[in-house]
């Protein structure tokens, strides 16, 4: 195999991997996300676990509203960066706080 063509194919191969994300768990228990402030990236997925035998939401005005049944999991896959508060809908006492990089 000629050496210049062995140098593109690995060249693109490096360029086309995608990076690794990362799903981050937020559990739900007697109407508090633990952990309540979670870090993550663009690409990343947070999964609520819902340990409550109520239903509850995680909402961010103007954003995202991920609906979470009682005794289930919800999810949502980040896709911009920035610093978001979330709460839930049925329980506004309930917060919590993403940061999300680039």
């Amino acid at each position: 195999m000629r050496p210049l063509l062995l140098v593109s194919m690995l060249a693109t191969a490096l360029t086309a991997s995608p990076a690794c994300a990362a799903t981050i768990e937020v559990t739900i228990d007697k109407l508090v996300f633990s952990p309540a402030s979670v870090q993550a990236k663009v690409g990343d997925t947070i999964e609520w676990m819902n340990n409550d035998v109520f239903a509850h939401t995680a909402t961010v005005k103007g954003g995202w509203d991920v609906k979470i049944p009682a005794k289930s999991k919800g999810k949502i896959t980040l896709k911009t960066a920035g610093a978001v508060d979330y709460f839930c809908r049925f329980h506004p006492n309930m917060k919590g706080h993403v940061e999300v990089a680039p």
